[in-house]
C-alpha cells in the first residue's frame, strides 16, 4: 500500500508546466472526503420521515456547535464541489483534455452521478422547495415513452412524492456517495495511466518533469489552505447564504410556491427544460447538451486558435446566462431568451467538438503546434 501511494503521489513524474488550473482534481477529492465524513455524521442523526425530517434538520442548528458546523460544512461543501467541477471541466474543454478517453469518460460519469447525488441530498430536508423541486423534476420521468410510468413508480414508489420516496432517496443518497468515491479512484487510475495533459497540449510533454512531491504538493496545499480559509469565513459570516427562504418552511403538498427553482448548479439545465413546452422536448434538449459535452473528439487546444477561444468563452457566457434565466419566473421575455440560448449553446458545442480536429495516430491525437 505504501509503495502504491508513493508511486502515485510522492514519486509521480509530473510535467513542470502545469498551472494552478490543474489543482482542481485534488481540491475536488478533498471536498468529497469532507462531504462523506460530514454526511456520515449527519446520517446518524437524520430521520427519514415526512413528519419528522424537517424538524430534524432544523434541530441540527440548535443541537450544539459541532453539529451546527457539520451541517453547514455539508451545505457549503456542495457549492464548493460544483464550483471546482465547473473550473475543472472548463480547463478540460479549453485544453482538449477530454481527448484522453478513459479519464474523460469516468470524469463525465462522476459529474452526472454528482448531480444525482446533490439532487437526492436536496430532497432530504423536506422543505417547501425541496418537495416541489422533487415533484416537478420526477414528473418529467412520466413523459418518457413506454417506460416512463414504470420508471416513475420505481423511483418515487407510488403516485406521488411521499414518505416512501423520502426513505428511498435517503438510502440512495448514502450509497451513491461511496460509489462516487470509488469512481474517483478509478478516475485517478486512468489519469496516472495515460498521463496528464499540459498547457501546451504537447503529447510528449513529459520531457521537463519533476516529482509530484514537493513541487506540486506545496502548490496544491496552498490552494487547499486558501479554499478552506474561504470556507471558514463563509461558514462564520453567512452560513445561510446558499439556503433560500423556503428552506425554513416545511413541505406542504397543498401550497405551491410562486416560483419553483432548484439549486444554482441545476439552473442552466432547468432553464433548458422550461424553454420547451413539451416535457419530452425539454428532456431531449438536455440530453443532447450532455451528449455533446461527453462526445469524444480529438481537437487542437484553444491555446492555438483564437476562433476556438471565441466559441469556448461564448459557450461559457451562454451557460451562465441560462443559469440566470433558470432562476427567473417562466414568463416573457425570459422563456424566449432561454429558447434562443439553449439553441445557441447546442450550436456552439457542435462547432467546438466538430471543428479544429487533429489526426489520430497510435492511440493519441497528434498535437498540432502550428
Amino acid at each position: 500500500m505504501l509503495s502504491i501511494a508513493r508511486s502515485n503521489v510522492v514519486d509521480l513524474p509530473t510535467n513542470l508546466s502545469l498551472s494552478y488550473l490543474w489543482c482542481g482534481g485534488f481540491m475536488i477529492s478533498v471536498f468529497l472526503v469532507l462531504q462523506v465524513i460530514s454526511g456520515v455524521v449527519l446520517s446518524l442523526l437524520y430521520v427519514a420521515d415526512v413528519g419528522m425530517s424537517f424538524g430534524c434538520v432544523l434541530g441540527f442548528v440548535g443541537e450544539d456547535l459541532f453539529i451546527w458546523f457539520v451541517r453547514y460544512l455539508h451545505v457549503w461543501g456542495v457549492t464548493f464541489i460544483f464550483v471546482l467541477f465547473l473550473v475543472h471541466m472548463g480547463r478540460s474543454f479549453y485544453y482538449s483534455s477530454y481527448s484522453k478517453l478513459g479519464v474523460s469518460n469516468v470524469g463525465f460519469i462522476l459529474y452526472i452521478l454528482m448531480m444525482v447525488e446533490a439532487f437526492l441530498g436536496y430532497i432530504l430536508p423536506w422543505h417547501q422547495m425541496s418537495y416541489w423541486a422533487a415533484t416537478v423534476l420526477t414528473s418529467i420521468l412520466q413523459s418518457i415513452p413506454v417506460v416512463g410510468g414504470s420508471l416513475y413508480n420505481f423511483i418515487v414508489g407510488g403516485f406521488g412524492v411521499t414518505n416512501v420516496t423520502l426513505v428511498r432517496v435517503f438510502s440512495a443518497h448514502v450509497c451513491l456517495a461511496f460509489v462516487i468515491m470509488g469512481l474517483s479512484v478509478a478516475h485517478l487510475f486512468y489519469l496516472h495511466s495515460s498521463g496528464s495533459n499540459n498547457p501546451l497540449s504537447v503529447s510528449g510533454g513529459y520531457s521537463d518533469v519533476v516529482l509530484f512531491h514537493s513541487y506540486f504538493t506545496v502548490k496544491d496545499g496552498l490552494v487547499l489552505v486558501c479554499l478552506l480559509f474561504l470556507l471558514g469565513v463563509l461558514l462564520l459570516v453567512s452560513p445561510d447564504y446558499v439556503l433560500g427562504v423556503e428552506s425554513y418552511i416545511q413541505a406542504d403538498p397543498m401550497v405551491t410556491p410562486v416560483s419553483i427553482k432548484p439549486e444554482w448548479y441545476f439552473l442552466a439545465f432547468y432553464a433548458m427544460l422550461r424553454s420547451v413546452e413539451s416535457k419530452v422536448g425539454g428532456l431531449v434538449l438536455v440530453l443532447v447538451f450532455l451528449f455533446l459535452m461527453w462526445l469524444p473528439t480529438f481537437n487542437s487546444s484553444c491555446a492555438y486558435s483564437i476562433g476556438r477561444q471565441f466559441i469556448f468563452w461564448s459557450s461559457c457566457s451562454v451557460f451562465f446566462l441560462l443559469s440566470y434565466l433558470g432562476a427567473c419566473h417562466p414568463e416573457f421575455p425570459f422563456v424566449v431568451v432561454s429558447k434562443t440560448s439553449s439553441v445557441l449553446i447546442i450550436l456552439f458545442l457542435m462547432s467546438f467538438k466538430g471543428l479544429w480536429l487533429v489526426p489520430y495516430s497510435g492511440g493519441f491525437p497528434l498535437r498540432l503546434m502550428g
